[in-house]
């Protein structure tokens, strides 16, 4: 019974962890979009192209720019946090860490908050939090 429970509690860690990487994936493909400020910051700061009679000063491409960077920076921070609890679910480590990110993923609806609620669940389990623990299950 003990073992068929710490199979089944590897199984939906690996399933978490298969879970976290898509949506890691797919927050890396998001922050493209950002990357748009990112020119359209630049282009206006430089002066690149034809914007009328009255083009926009500088300082306001400038804070599209940074506004653009700054988003596309928080994107990948969050898509390589979700790698890492990723590999640290299927590894037995972090366990903190994991829970973290399990907490912030409930503030992307809906997947991240589904898969934030679940993580949560499985973590919380004692035989699980043996395995973190390097121990094993009571």
């Amino acid at each position: 019974m003990i073992v068929r429970a710490m199979n089944q509690d590897r199984e939906h860690l690996r399933l978490l962890s298969i879970f976290h990487y898509l949506l890691a994936a797919l927050t890396a493909l998001c922050t493209v979009f950002p990357l748009g400020y990112l020119v359209l910051g630049i282009a206006f700061a430089a002066g690149w192209g034809e914007f009328g009679e009255d083009p926009p000063p500088a300082f306001v491409g400038w804070i599209i720019c940074c506004a653009g960077g700054f988003f596309v920076l928080l994107g990948l921070t969050y898509a390589v946090c979700l790698a890492l609890a990723g590999r640290y679910l299927v590894q037995h480590r972090s366990w903190v860490f994991c829970m973290v990110i399990a907490g912030i993923n409930c503030t992307i609806m809906p997947v991240g908050t589904i898969l934030g609620i679940f993580t949560m669940i499985v973590l919380n389990r004692p035989s699980v939090r043996a395995l973190f623990e390097g121990g094993q299950p009571a």
